[in-house]
């Protein structure tokens, strides 16, 4: 059964990219947003099961994001997507409470995670 899910990333087209890989795997996209601030808002008001989260954009940062949506709930299940450093980020997303992270290219490993939760 697929899961409602809220994707985030500044970059239009790795929205897009995300969106139809989820879509295509059985889940529904219940919101998109491109700024951590925006995902925020959103979180609070859409209550997806999942969020997926980039890691830089303008603003505030997906870490930063991912912080205020688990300190507004902390049972929130949060996957980090991004292309940078997998040792360095992978480490501050586990420590920060996020559910995994994947380089944002790697599509089936993304769906293997949101399986799993």
């Amino acid at each position: 059964m697929g899961k409602t899910i809220l994707v985030v990333d500044d970059s239009s087209i790795m929205r897009k990219m995300i969106k139809q890989t989820l879509i295509g795997a059985g889940h529904t996209v219940v919101g998109e947003a491109k700024s951590g601030d925006d995902a925020v808002v959103l979180y609070q008001k859409l209550n997806p099961e999942l969020v997926t989260m980039d890691i830089t954009m303008r603003g505030m940062d997906g870490i930063a994001a991912a912080k205020a949506i688990l300190e507004f709930d902390a049972g929130a299940r949060i996957i980090m997507l991004s292309n940078l450093d997998e040792d360095k980020f992978s480490k501050e997303a586990v420590q920060i409470g996020a559910k995994g992270y994947v380089n944002k290219h790697k599509t089936a490993e993304i769906l293997e995670l949101i399986d799993r939760l």
